[in-house]
């Protein structure tokens, strides 16, 4: 490491002010700061000195997600298996599935961190460390098969409107990586909603075998199938799904690597269990209530089920949780998640044309939490003036 600084130190010059590379001095300050932590500090003012900075809560993030990145890989691999009758071979299948999603990655970070590049450039401001986990975030909600092109649109729409209009990082009232889902869901539902594009290869329907469906157990659901089935026509337990051993987007599928993440994510702090548990809690209520009114087989299907199907329990653990776009205040908090897990429910059983409402629900109160904070704080300092005229009588 000491040569790289050594390195990294003696081209500086030339990016910095009065450099013939000054143009590119954002672009070289993102490479420096994620290959060194910055040695800027504060001069003056009160602060609070401590050892964890923008750049290691973001890398926690990250790795709270690696879990259900590495499943993601497993799983391409074992569902292009099943829809094309190969063999079940473990390393296979994980070579299968790096080839399908490592250019996604390789996409979205190309295009999200080029646009924020640019945009930092033009404000003479440093690369925010906040698309690192958008950048991750963006591929493991996306379906497999999803085009490239697709996917570059999508993160620029995610990063242009999204995010830089409000100002940037710290600045956005939605979470842009469920911004670049949204737009896809709405610009092109075909390939966002179809059966096909939750498997890898079977947009091309190359070698698949006869009678093989890629719908998941959201689109079975909605159909009003409450025993779910695999491609080939296997029923799938509720360990299995569990597990994530079915078709899905690529990082969404596995309940247990996305809690395992959120281990990670609490026991750090970076995480807001407060909002977790209020968001499962949330979305439970709302599938009790839907079963003791059920009037179709997809408002009987058990309430806890709907935490194992769709992109629910990753919702929860690391889309509602954005410190930028969630309520701010404890008692916020609550009701902030509350509503997140009633209205994902709410909209997956009773709108057919949103089969997954987690997406909706989070978006749709990310709007919401400024007014939700708002509210709180007013209520508490209400509650403060009762009690000083109160005591003042």
């Amino acid at each position: 490491m000491k040569f790289i600084r050594k390195q990294v130190d003696k081209i500086k010059p030339n990016f910095e002010k009065g450099g013939k590379l000054y143009f590119l001095h954002s672009f070289f300050d993102a490479v420096e700061t994620f290959l060194f932590v910055p040695n800027k500090v504060t001069q003056k003012g009160a602060h609070i000195r401590d050892a964890v900075d923008m750049k290691r809560t973001m890398i926690i993030v990250v790795m709270a997600m690696i879990p259900a990145f590495l499943f993601g890989v497993y799983n391409t691999g074992y569902q292009h298996a099943l829809a094309t009758g190969a063999a079940l071979d473990f390393w296979s299948m994980i070579g299968y599935g790096l080839i399908k999603i490592l250019p996604i990655f390789i996409v979205v970070y190309v295009v999200g961190l080029g646009i924020e590049i640019v945009f930092a450039q033009i404000r003479k401001h440093e690369v925010n460390e906040g698309f690192f986990v958008s950048g991750f975030l963006i591929p493991l909600i996306m379906p497999v098969d999803v085009p490239l092109w697709m996917v570059a649109v999508a993160t620029a729409f995610a990063v242009i409107f999204g995010k830089e209009v409000f100002g940037g990082s710290g600045m956005n009232i939605l979470n842009p990586a469920l911004t670049a889902r949204a737009f896809l869901f709405f610009a092109y539902p075909a390939f966002m909603s179809g059966d096909k594009v939750w498997i890898g290869g079977m947009l091309k329907g190359e070698g698949i075998i006869d009678g093989f469906s890629g719908a998941t157990p959201m689109a079975q659901a909605a159909e009003g199938s409450t025993q779910f089935v695999n491609g080939a026509g296997n029923a799938l337990s509720n360990w299995d799904m569990f597990l994530g051993i079915m078709p899905g987007s690529i990082g969404e599928t596995s309940t247990l690597a996305i809690l395992l993440g959120a281990v990670l994510l609490i026991a750090t702090g970076v995480g807001s269990l407060r909002i977790m548990i209020s968001v499962l809690a949330g979305g439970a209520l709302m599938g009790i209530i839907l079963n003791l009114f059920a009037i179709n087989p997809y408002m009987e299907l058990p309430w806890w089920n709907h935490f194992i199907i769709g992109g629910f329990a990753f919702g929860m653990v690391f889309m509602a949780t954005d410190p930028v776009t969630a309520s701010q205040t404890a008692k916020g908090k609550i009701i902030y998640g509350v509503l997140i897990g009633m209205l994902a429910i709410l909209f997956r059983v009773l709108n057919p044309a949103f089969p997954e409402g987690m997406m909706l629900a989070i978006l749709l109160m990310n709007v919401f939490a400024p007014l939700i904070d708002y509210y709180v704080v007013q209520g508490n300092i209400n509650k403060r003036m009762k009690r000083f005229k109160h005591a003042k009588a």
